[in-house]
């Protein structure tokens, strides 16, 4: 049962058939899989995350009428890097800044990636990267990565709260 994070949709049930449709293929491949083993923000994996980030830039992209297949296929790929960030350092130098040119690398390894898509994966870290988004999908994404980062960490700061009372 796949879940976005604060989502009642489950992605495979009925109603995310069409979520489903623009990334199963992405799902299959061997380096998605293995972002499950990485922890991205307290107890939510790097693929977990990736989910999210996919699942609600696909929803708000489709109820606006922009291409909602790229801009979910963008936010799976988003965070392809397999390495603990936390403890291993990348040629490339910060991972801050690094990160975005590993994950692009690894997802051109693995499939055939169109504008919106590589400009996704490689400016998502703006503002915090000088590089600006060129696409409204890619600028959206960048917005709802750093949402489902703050609803990641105060849903388990909150699920553990209420494991303790």
């Amino acid at each position: 049962m796949i879940k976005a994070i604060g989502s009642k949709v489950l992605l495979d049930s009925p109603n995310g058939v069409d979520f489903m449709d623009c990334i199963k293929d992405l799902l299959e491949l061997e380096d998605v899989k293995n972002l499950d083993q990485y922890m991205q923000h307290l107890k939510t994996s790097r693929l977990q995350h990736s989910i999210n980030v996919s699942y609600y830039t696909y929803w708000i992209c489709k109820k606006l009428n922009w291409d909602y297949r790229s801009a979910a296929r963008g936010g799976l790929l988003h965070d392809l890097y397999l390495y603990d960030w936390r403890t291993e350092r990348q040629p490339e130098g910060n991972h801050i800044k690094a990160h975005p040119i590993v994950a692009l690398r690894t997802a051109q390894k693995n499939v055939e990636l169109n504008d919106i898509e590589i400009d996704s994966i490689i400016n998502h870290m703006w503002p915090v990267t000088f590089g600006l988004p060129r696409y409204k999908e890619s600028m959206l994404l960048t917005f709802v990565d750093k949402y489902v980062t703050i609803l990641e960490v105060t849903y388990q700061a909150l699920a553990s709260i209420v494991r303790k009372e």
